[in-house]
């Protein structure tokens, strides 16, 4: 193939994509393709029946710093997915969860993604912790004309911190309202999500800041399935058709790594002998 003539059918490439500019990839394209951005207008009056993802749970443990989701989608009183992704790996040392409009949500996380691969490429570094994490806030309140029209998505990050003095206690979970406020959650744990009230109540009985990451991974997955009990947009461990939590880790010596599976099966069924044994 002739990718000399190829190239010259199209065009030249724009002047913006040869000058150094800004290291930001949402004002690039804020300035070059506006319509390509997550925030435009919604337009009059509110949509319904929109699906909904919930629910997001996060907490530190030793040297390190989970995320985990349940996997339902609704849409009114409708399951619009049972198998929806709603935690994320952004980079080496972050991850976001999703709750609210799934298709503003989504869109949005994957422009942050880009974001910070874009950033890392122009100024030769990444970007530090609370630059990740106000790099989110301020996509969040660009997504507010669209929220008041009721289609609100917010995220939660969580990252590891390199810069941290002790590494035993470098994760750290940052929540965010549709305004973009960001809150630095020192507690050790946070959810959010229409289940989230029952989470974190699971969250506060079981967490334990000196815990391993297999341990902190049970924690979160048993807090989703209190979740799951009393929220019916929350999905609870479907052992037929083998859909689980999904669950993100994050260490220093690993980086941020998507749990298998298979791991995901073994501590889900020890969450469901823990409960049964219990009675609930």
């Amino acid at each position: 193939m002739d990718y000399t003539s190829a190239a010259a059918a199209r065009g030249p490439l724009s002047a913006a994509y040869l000058t150094t500019g800004t290291s930001s990839f949402t004002d690039f394209l804020r300035a070059q393709a506006p319509e390509m951005l997550p925030s435009r207008p919604a337009g009059d009056g509110t949509l319904t029946n929109v699906p909904h993802g919930t629910t997001i749970v996060a907490l530190t443990f030793s040297g390190g710093v989970l995320i985990a989701g349940d996997r339902r989608a609704t849409a009114g009183t409708t399951i619009a997915a049972r198998d929806l992704e709603k935690v994320f790996v952004t980079d080496e040392y972050s991850a976001v969860g999703i709750a609210g409009t799934a298709g503003i949500a989504l869109e949005m996380v994957r422009l942050y993604g880009v974001e910070l691969a874009h950033y890392e490429k122009i100024e030769g570094v990444s970007l530090s912790l609370d630059g990740k994490a106000n790099k989110l806030a301020t996509m969040v309140r660009s997504n507010l004309e669209v929220a008041m029209a009721g289609l609100a998505a917010v995220p939660m990050f969580v990252g590891f911190d390199t810069d941290a003095q002790d590494a035993a206690t470098a994760g750290r979970i940052i929540s965010f309202d549709v305004t973009g406020a960001r809150y630095e959650e020192r507690a050790g744990y946070h959810s959010i999500g229409s289940g989230s009230p029952y989470a974190k109540s699971a969250l506060k009985k079981l967490y334990d800041p000196s815990a391993g990451k297999d341990a902190a991974v049970h924690i979160a997955i048993a807090a989703l399935w209190d979740a799951a009990d009393d929220d019916t947009a929350t999905g609870g461990l479907d052992m037929v058709r083998k859909i689980y939590p999904q669950v993100i880790t994050i260490t220093g010596a690993e980086g941020a790594a998507t749990m298998a599976e298979s791991d995901l099966a073994t501590v889900a069924e020890a969450v469901i002998t823990e409960r049964s044994e219990s009675g609930g």
